[in-house]
């Protein structure tokens, strides 16, 4: 009898019960009834605490196009797991997956979770990953699924901004989700035709912005419309130390960085602007069929891990084929968009600002 869990962390997105799905019903079909699974509920805090629940076949049906995760989630920060306060976390999920009697781990989730996993995967615990977030930074894959669903959003919404842009004449700021990195904003920006659009990767210069606003209208556009990644900085915040950044930062009086770029933008010109800031919408609701796809593959190559007993991986697209990547390669780093990679030459090469 296999015994294996599955656990979401981290923040949700679209495709996980996809995902799900896809490991539970390979699982079903290679082992048959010799295979039991257990959901632990609410990410890493229910193997900590031992929340968890046999499942069954019809758990894992319905679920495709089922956005949210039907296990639940939480974040578990990784630096936390170590630092023993009321509990011993990492001793405590040991306990948890020997009382389970599992076979082997698999998590979904992004880079704080795949951390986690790998620090797991190193106490002899059997660890599989799978790769989620809209964010699509994870290192060693290509695509992580719910980027493609969380895009197609984010386009949306500029493809709407762009009807009520051109009526009123405006400058529009749509804010698109991303901390650290900024492929998310850099595809809808590209994909929903934005004028102007800002990332982590490249601090913008106000002074840049406001030229190309200026040169835009000046040429007889009547709006302007700028993606902005919310983790978007400027150069003096980029020349700034880490712990000085995040006091500057804590201290803006602004609910987010686009707020302040557009006062920034008002303070020298007179370009009326609006801000959207569509927010948990891009990581809600049904799965894209690309995401579904791909969340289906990812998991159903888990299953083939399981059934050759190889653990320490997590499962990723490379290059159009599904392949298994060591966790020790994978956790600890971030993929940012290269400042040079294709996607932003050609966006250059049409005539999108970048801010610097």
């Amino acid at each position: 009898m296999r015994k294996i869990g599955i656990l979401t962390s981290g923040g949700d997105c679209q495709g996980l019960n996809a995902a799900i799905r896809g490991v539970a019903k390979a699982l079903y079909r290679e082992f048959s009834d010799n295979v039991m699974i257990y959901g632990i509920q609410d990410g890493y805090s229910g193997l900590i605490y031992g929340n968890y629940k046999e499942m069954h076949e019809p758990d894992f049906s319905g679920i495709l196009t089922l956005g949210g995760t039907i296990l639940g989630t939480s974040r578990q920060p990784f630096k936390l797991m170590r630092v023993v306060d009321d509990i011993d976390k990492v001793e405590n999920m040991k306990k948890n997956y020997k009382k389970m009697g599992l076979d082997c781990l698999v998590v979904l989730g992004g880079n704080g979770t795949h951390k986690t996993a790998n620090l797991l995967a190193e106490e002899g615990l059997h660890v599989i990953g799978l790769p989620k977030t809209i964010d699509n930074d994870l290192w060693g894959t290509d695509m992580t699924f719910g980027f493609q669903s969380a895009m197609d959003i984010a386009t949306d919404v500029i493809d709407r901004i762009h009807t009520t842009a051109t009526s009123h004449g405006r400058v529009f700021i749509v804010e698109v989700m991303g901390h650290k990195v900024g492929w998310l904003t850099l595809y809808a920006g590209i994909a929903g035709g934005a004028d102007v659009i800002l990332i982590p990767e490249i601090p913008y210069d106000i002074k840049s912005v406001v030229a190309e606003l200026d040169r835009r209208e000046k040429a007889g556009k009547r709006f302007s419309i700028l993606a902005v990644a919310e983790g978007a900085l400027s150069v003096e915040e980029a020349g700034m130390k880490k712990k000085a950044f995040k006091a500057a930062r804590a201290q803006m009086p602004y609910p987010s960085v686009s707020y302040r770029i557009a006062d920034e933008i008002s303070a020298v010109s007179e370009h009326e602007i609006r801000v959207t800031v569509p927010g948990h919408f891009q990581r809600g609701g049904s799965p894209c069929p690309y995401d579904r796809v791909l969340s289906t593959r990812f998991g159903t190559a888990a299953a083939q891990l399981i059934k050759k007993e190889k653990y320490g991986y997590m499962v990723a697209l490379q290059n159009g084929s599904i392949v298994p990547v060591p966790l020790g390669e994978v956790a600890g780093k971030l993929k940012t968009v290269p400042v040079d990679c294709e996607e932003i030459l050609s966006a250059r090469e049409m005539g999108i600002c970048f801010g610097d």
